[in-house]
């Protein structure tokens, strides 16, 4: 029943102190006027003292008053007297937060800050000293910490729901009489969920453009809401979901928004027209992207999933129910995403589809394979490996990151899409480059390169990325072994020599820094060149015109040594006539494992130490099956050659140093290359271990105290 209540509030005075009017005088006697208690008679005063505050005016200015920490909150005065105003009061809960002070602001100002950020108000406090400031700081956080944790109407009936999820008659009546939980083309001016009071203005994200949680929850619930109308929502979509993976904590704040925003009543399915679930249509595919982007905390998840079970048992519609049982599935596969969805991907899940992936081989080949947002790099490549027959292969494979300029091996844990999303945003910032990312299948770890059947695909991949390596200038030969392996590059690609035949251009067929090397050989100031005058002045034009002369001769000796050598290489592929295609890559092969280290993958470094010496020039770090080498860049003979039985240790000893240790001895290399090489050579060490049938594991040495991001490398590929 109802029962009615009188309540009266009690008014203030100017200066603060309870109006008492209407009180009988016996009552009045318990009525305490805190304002008017000095320090020493209240026992909830924690800490007192004069700060400074910012006060907002016609001029930003500091004003001085006596600041009152109590239990509950922190009040300030006109002054410590027994008669003093009080002139304002933070109320202190668990939502508040401290700022701590900073040697930012005392360098602009000359004080020692720190504001304290509550519902409605916020202190921002000076002093000239650190430790006072320090102190207020700890004794306002001390209190806030002491506080009970805040807990809003949503939260509260989550758990209701929760406790009452066997009882479908009381989940309803909590649905029909709660509308916070249920669908609205209101506004929110509250979170569903608790968060800290404060600005992200002092955190690495205001630069872009974020104000405070609880503000940008609001605005959240706003950008859900214009969903309904646009015309195109995958900008929208996208928006929403980077506004997630900069601010996590709006992960579970958007989740329950969408679940309100997706649910209905009983009796509202019973009565509803045939255009309401199609408002609600982008919820639900907004509901989709996050599932398969974000998971929620543990309680949210709760939530989430017994909304999912209850929107299915209420048969709202079959292309929601789609959408409910769609969800339910991602949600057991899905972890934590590094990028936003692309644009392809968003299309597919707003579908519930799968999307294409174009993965290109050694050569021009390329094929499609479907994926999700949950496939990984391993998957991709056991997909491919059974589609081109290698699955039996005693080799690896893995993907690619490729462009013209560099490639990098994919870690077999790594999920495609986000390959994919880097890849869209690489394109968004710069169109017109012609340095295109794409994914390439390729040959990983060479364990086995001698029973490579020459008819196979394998024997291509293998053939073709022994050429890239030629071209880069990462096979030590002879000018003339080039010479040769240029020729037969020819005769592979256009069959026998015609004088029509348009070839590639040099730098595809022969390395670039021999042809480098052969122009500088020759003197670039020819024989007689005149001295510069003498004169500061003089000396300094002279020298820029000379170096624009030396520059311009430069050029010509090397165009002129590129003719020299396509001339040379263009006589040998006449000499080929009748090589077959499979002829000519088995004849290149052969020369090219003339070389010793023919099969391991070379990393530049910049410097090696070892016990019986040290380098400081740039060398080449070799690691293959069998052993781990190191070349002097361009020589064939190896510096150090370590086999793979001998490694005792490896791993990272700095942020970019990588370490060997081979019984007594120690190899220390300075790269840029210390994830990749590290996942190759784990790679390598499984491999062997898989075909061995060895149990036995080799050491891994870090440091995550030098390098924490190296702590959990990305596994290795299939």
């Amino acid at each position: 029943g109802q029962l009615e209540v009188t309540l009266s509030q009690p008014t203030r005075t100017a200066n603060g102190t309870p109006c008492l009017s209407g009180v009988p005088e016996e009552k009045r006697s318990l009525i305490t006027q805190k304002s008017k208690m000095t320090m020493d008679e209240d026992p909830e005063v924690l800490v007192k003292g004069w700060l400074l505050r910012e006060v907002q005016g016609g001029w930003l200015r500091q004003r001085r008053f006596w600041f009152v920490l109590t239990t509950d909150s922190l009040d300030y005065y006109s002054g410590p007297d027994r008669d003093a105003r009080r002139l304002g009061t933070l109320v202190l809960t668990s939502l508040c937060s401290v700022l701590w002070p900073d040697k930012h602001t005392y360098k602009q100002t000359g004080y020692w800050s720190l504001t304290v950020y509550g519902r409605k108000h916020c202190y921002r406090l000076f002093t000239k000293h650190y430790n006072e400031a320090v102190h207020w700081a700890c004794a306002v956080q001390k209190v806030i910490d002491s506080k009970a944790p805040v807990e809003t109407p949503t939260q509260l009936l989550i758990r209701d729901i929760e406790e009452n999820k066997f009882n479908p008659e009381v989940v309803e009546h909590i649905y029909d009489h709660n509308p916070i939980l249920r669908y609205t083309q209101s506004p929110l001016y509250a979170p569903l969920l608790p968060f800290s009071y404060g600005s992200l203005h002092h955190t690495h994200m205001a630069g872009k453009g974020y104000t405070s949680i609880r503000e940008e929850a609001v605005r959240l619930f706003n950008c859900l809401q214009q969903l309904e109308s646009a015309r195109e929502p995958i900008p929208l979509i996208q928006g929403i979901l980077q506004t997630c993976l900069d601010l996590r904590p709006l992960r579970d704040e958007l989740y329950c928004q969408l679940i309100k925003q997706t649910s209905v009543t009983n009796s509202c399915v019973q009565t509803q027209t045939q255009t309401q679930p199609n408002l609600q249509l982008r919820y639900w595919q907004l509901l989709t992207c996050m599932s398969c982007t974000f998971l929620p905390s543990s309680c949210i998840l709760k939530y989430l999933r017994f909304h999912l079970k209850r929107v299915q048992s209420l048969s709202v519609d079959p292309e929601v129910e789609s959408y409910a049982s769609f969800i339910a599935q991602a949600l057991e596969k899905t972890r934590g995403r590094e990028c936003v969805p692309s644009w392809e991907e968003i299309q597919g899940l707003m579908g519930r589809q799968e999307i294409l992936c174009t993965v290109h081989y050694p050569g021009p080949g390329c094929c499609q394979i479907p994926i999700t947002s949950h496939t990984t790099a391993n998957e991709v490549v056991k997909k491919i490996a059974e589609r081109l027959g290698l699955q039996d292969s005693r080799n690896t494979f893995a993907l690619f990151e490729q462009n013209a300029c560099w490639e990098k091996a994919i870690g077999g844990s790594t999920i495609i899409a986000d390959v994919i999303t880097r890849f869209e945003n690489l394109s968004a910032k710069d169109p017109d480059s012609d340095c295109q990312c794409r994914l390439c299948f390729k040959l990983y770890c060479l364990l086995d390169t001698d029973n490579i059947s020459t008819d196979s695909i394998e024997y291509l991949f293998l053939y073709e990325q022994c050429h890239e390596m030629v071209v880069r200038g990462q096979l030590p030969a002879c000018e003339d072994d080039l010479l040769s392996l240029a020729a037969l590059r020819l005769q592979c690609l256009l069959g026998d020599f015609s004088a029509l035949s348009p070839y590639p251009p040099l730098e595809q067929l022969f390395p670039a820094e021999v042809v480098e090397a052969r122009a500088l050989l020759a003197p670039v100031d020819p024989p007689g060149c005149p001295s510069f005058p003498g004169g500061l002045l003089a000396g300094t034009l002279w020298g820029h015109k000379r170096r624009q002369e030396q520059d311009q001769r430069l050029r010509a000796r090397l165009r002129e040594e590129g003719a020299v050598v396509m001339s040379a290489i263009l006589e040998r592929w006449k000499a080929l006539a009748g090589y077959s295609r499979r002829d000519s890559m088995v004849a290149y092969l052969t020369i090219a494992r003339q070389w010793s280290g023919f099969g391991c993958t070379l990393y530049e470094v910049d410097f090696y130490i070892s016990s019986t010496g040290s380098f400081s020039q740039k060398l080449w770090l070799g690691v293959a099956a069998s052993c781990v080498c190191l070349y002097r860049q361009g020589e064939a003979e190896a510096l150090e050659s370590l086999p793979i039985g001998q490694i005792c240790s490896y791993g990272v000893s700095d942020s970019n140093t990588f370490r060997i240790t081979a019984g007594d001895r120690d190899l220390l290399f300075e790269t840029s290359k210390l994830t990749e090489i590290m996942q190759l050579m784990n790679a390598y060490f499984s491999a062997t271990r898989r075909q061995l049938g060895k149990d036995d594991c080799i050491s891994m040495e870090t440091n995550p105290k030098l390098h924490p991001s190296l702590l959990e490398l990305p596994s290795h590929p299939v």
